[in-house]
């Protein structure tokens, strides 16, 4: 199937804070990954690493063959990265909006085109396209961001908590979106999120990190039964707070 993305030791000090330490793991071509932990415990951080936002003090990450330390041009050309409070451009329409960033990644009109007609399908916002942002609900901009994010097929998805401050309908249709694109399309992802019952329905596999270490790594089912519990927020007790390593 062959590895997208394979994290090797990353780590990140600030001034006399760790913030991430020792981080190894891997993503398959069409996988999603989750990164789950609580606020502090290096998730986001590890993320911009990887999204070449930040400089790791040591390790490295190889994303579509591409290390983020050597070559993070490249890195970038393979990736897309949705980050918990992005935001769009409110006095757009959602048309125009789509069509400017598309502008962003090529100089090609019909590859504009190209993007822009992918996203506006993905989104499936219909007519509220010819609307202006300013008028969409939380919801609807989320979708309009997750489908600008993912219209150039980038080798790997960065997504910080996709659906923060979404509510249960949205919220599933943002996940449905991503399990479709994984599918169907053979789309890696890299998740970040709160939300247990999230990862649970759309990860394939998920990393639990606290204090900056990744604890362990495991497909939820397996986790569930290694730990004998009845869900992942009860792996995640046993795992980030009482610290139990099995």
């Amino acid at each position: 199937m062959g590895k997208i993305l394979e994290v090797k030791g990353l780590s990140k000090q600030y001034a006399k804070v760790l913030a991430v330490d020792n981080v190894s793991f891997e993503i398959d071509k069409g996988e999603i990954f989750a990164l789950i932990g609580t606020n502090g415990a290096g998730k986001t951080t590890t993320i911009r690493m990887i999204s070449t936002l930040l400089t790791a003090t040591s390790g490295d990450a190889v994303v579509n063959g591409h290390s983020i330390l050597k070559e993070p041009e490249k890195v970038r050309e393979s990736i897309s990265y949705l980050p918990d409070e992005a935001g769009a451009y409110k006095n757009m329409t959602g048309k125009k909006y789509l069509r400017f960033m598309a502008g962003l990644f090529s100089a090609d009109i019909d590859t504009i085109n190209g993007y822009t007609e992918r996203a506006e399908k993905i989104c499936g916002l219909g007519e509220r396209l010819n609307d202006k942002i300013g008028t969409y609900s939380r919801g609807m901009i989320r979708k309009l961001l997750l489908s600008r994010a993912v219209m150039t097929k980038p080798a790997l998805a960065i997504l910080d908590e996709p659906t923060s401050g979404l509510d249960v309908l949205n919220a599933l249709e943002i996940r449905k979106m991503i399990k479709e694109l994984a599918k169907n399309e053979g789309m890696s992802f890299l998740l970040s999120s709160h939300n247990m019952l999230e990862i649970e329905f759309v990860s394939d596999r998920v990393g639990i990190i606290s204090k900056g270490k990744l604890l362990v790594t495991g497909k939820t089912d397996e986790l569930k039964q290694r730990y004998g519990v009845q869900n992942l927020e009860e792996v995640f007790e046993r795992v980030a707070k009482n610290n139990e390593i099995l």
